[in-house]
């Protein structure tokens, strides 16, 4: 069933405007008495079409409940940027299992060297990445995708969160198995290097600011692999898959 998510959505005035009216006239070549789902700030409005015009849509609310999709727990993706398209699949694939934002971030390792001002340019078509795949999975909200931050401004975000954790394969005296991570939190961070991994100092920096070192096991996961991986355990030690 087509889904559309709509923040300004009201039972009592269903209407949908903008671009909503082409792709649901147009691109979808839907007709009244069909039906469709409006997410508005988490809840889920099955509603049926009563008029198309040539600025709106126009509903009937058939039923509201809140979104089943949402997970119980926040989890902001940190990801060093990798090279090519990967980031785009990381995006896509880590909205389809939950995750709350996601943060692309410069660190020294990163074969990919982009500035700040080029990957904004970017960031309308990630957007529109973690917009579709949102859609697809039947999601309760669109997560964000950040600006480019550095690995600083990376460590300070995570400094807040209940649950800060980093991917790193070198065995280390405070090292733990993702398998321990706390599953009773309610907000986590997971950061995940690039293809070139962290360096020592920038692992120490994170440390600092009270990131938890872990690990996933004994196989070398690539950077788009990891942190679909850390996801999906992530989930399921919540509750949230499966």
């Amino acid at each position: 069933m087509p889904r559309f998510f709509e923040d300004a959505f009201t039972p009592e005035h269903p209407v949908l405007t903008g671009s909503h009216v082409r792709h649901i006239g147009f691109s979808l070549r839907m007709r009244p008495s069909e039906t469709l789902t409006v997410n508005a700030c988490g809840t889920d409005y099955l509603c049926e079409i009563t008029e198309i015009t040539g600025d709106e849509v126009r509903l009937r609310v058939l039923s509201a409940v809140p979104c089943a999709a949402e997970p119980t727990v926040e989890v902001t993706l940190f990801q060093a940027l990798p090279k090519s398209d990967k980031l785009e699949l990381i995006i896509q694939k880590a909205v389809e299992l939950g995750v709350t934002e996601i943060v692309p971030v410069l660190t020294r390792r990163c074969i990919a060297r982009m500035s700040a001002g080029d990957f904004q340019k970017k960031l309308p078509r990630l957007q529109k990445i973690a917009q579709a795949a949102a859609q697809q999975s039947g999601r309760g909200m669109i997560p964000p995708v950040a600006p480019l931050h550095t690995l600083t401004q990376a460590a300070e975000r995570m400094a807040s969160l209940d649950v800060p954790l980093v991917l790193y394969e070198n065995t280390r005296q405070g090292s733990i198995s993702f398998s321990a991570v706390d599953p009773a939190a309610k907000r986590y961070g997971i950061f995940v290097g690039s293809e070139g991994g962290f360096d020592s100092e920038e692992i120490d920096e994170l440390t600092d600011k009270g990131v938890q070192p872990v690990w996933l096991g004994s196989r070398i996961l690539r950077c788009e692999t990891a942190p679909l991986t850390a996801l999906s355990v992530l989930m399921f030690r919540t509750g949230n898959l499966g």
